[in-house]
């Protein structure tokens, strides 16, 4: 007779089976990129990531017949729900096998610690909160993930399904390709672009006044997305945190601000894909996966336009197609071959238009769930 358990997750030991799990789980998939540990470690720490100031988080683990066959977390966003007038918590980190009775299990005592928490609905998956990794993967499971994307086994919307959670929001993923980019077309716009907005200036990124940088990006993002599906305003020690990871990384001629009349108005930020790093180093940087990703950089040949913000007031003017003009021809010069702008709201058709009109096509669909709990 198969039996199953679930333990809440206190000690360091069970935290370790909790972040090890996904290794074991993947180890079989073509296309799984394992995260590296070091940043996982600190995406799960509520000492070092900034997210836990205004949130609380439970991780549970499940076992199946003696062994470990899934895990799960549950988290309570303060801010989340101070800005949206809400009670809402998360459920995160999921993975599990193939068994639907374990995954019940898993969502249930989720469910039963955000209820203890006085929380209405749940929605998810959010790693742990929804400026981090969200969403299963549900369409374009035969090729790698971009950068900071997540990937998920096919039978997950099986098993979320099944439990009782409905289809809350898609996210896409536009792919675009050498053969396909149309910039013919946007040059020909590009003209009329610039006609309609004189003083419009496309500059890169200045690596040198990060600072500066960083909170001209937030104040355009918080602007630009205030009334989106899902938003919460980006604070400056968030943005600032991730700013310091990505100081290493980031490319200048994938991240650009536009300009008009010197009044920044508009940012796209792209990062090389280190996937292709990622992929042989299994989730450790240290002994020798630091040298992949010193020496490996110049193997790299596609791009994640992963942030991109357009103040309202200049919004329709084709100003994001410019930027993605921009970061496109330089990635054609330096040799890349593609680039993914992820992710898209499936509710945002000005983006989705403006994705179609440089040539981009959809790629990879992700999908966000939620559920009522009573």
């Amino acid at each position: 007779m198969s039996t199953s358990g679930v333990t809440f997750v206190n000690t360091e030991e069970e935290k370790k089976k909790f972040l090890e799990f996904q290794y074991d789980h993947y180890k079989a998939d073509t296309y799984f990129v394992p995260p590296l540990r070091m940043d996982q470690k600190k995406l799960l720490s509520t000492e070092k990531n900034p997210f836990f100031n205004n949130a609380e988080m439970a991780l549970f683990i499940a076992e199946h017949n003696g062994q470990i066959a899934g895990r799960i977390s549950a988290v309570v966003d303060h801010r989340f729900n101070e800005y949206h007038g809400r009670k809402t918590g998360h459920f995160g980190f999921f993975e599990c096998i193939d068994h639907q009775p374990t995954a019940n299990l898993l969502f249930r005592v989720a469910e039963d610690w955000l209820k203890e928490k006085g929380m209405e609905d749940v929605l998810g998956p959010a790693s742990p909160g929804m400026m981090d990794m969200i969403g299963f993967l549900v369409d374009g499971f035969e090729k790698d993930p971009y950068i900071l994307m997540p990937y998920s086994k096919p039978y997950y919307e099986k098993l979320v399904t099944a439990a009782g959670y409905e289809q809350e929001m898609d996210l896409l993923a536009f792919l675009v390709d050498k053969d396909n980019v149309a910039l013919d077309r946007v040059e020909r716009a590009k003209q009329i672009v610039f006609r309609r907005n004189p003083g419009l200036v496309i500059r890169p990124v200045v690596l040198k006044e990060m600072d500066k940088e960083v909170e001209i990006i937030r104040a355009i993002y918080n602007d630009t997305w205030k009334h989106n599906w899902g938003f919460l305003p980006l604070t400056q020690e968030e943005l600032a945190a991730t700013a310091q990871d990505f100081k290493m990384i980031l490319d200048p001629d994938f991240a650009h601000i536009a300009e008009i009349d010197g009044e920044p108005v508009a940012f796209s930020v792209g990062i090389p894909d280190l996937n292709i790093l990622f992929k042989k180093m299994n989730g450790n940087l240290f002994p020798f996966g630091i040298f992949r990703l010193l020496l490996g950089r110049r193997k790299i040949k596609r791009y994640r336009t992963a942030l991109m913000g357009v103040l309202p007031e200049v919004q329709g003017r084709g100003i994001d197609a410019l930027l993605h003009q921009a970061a496109i021809e330089k990635g054609l010069g330096k040799g890349y071959t593609e680039s993914e702008l992820s992710w898209v709201l499936g509710n945002n058709h000005e983006m989705i238009r403006t994705a179609e009109k440089i040539g981009a096509r959809l790629d990879k669909t992700y999908r966000m769930y939620s559920k009522k709990l009573a």
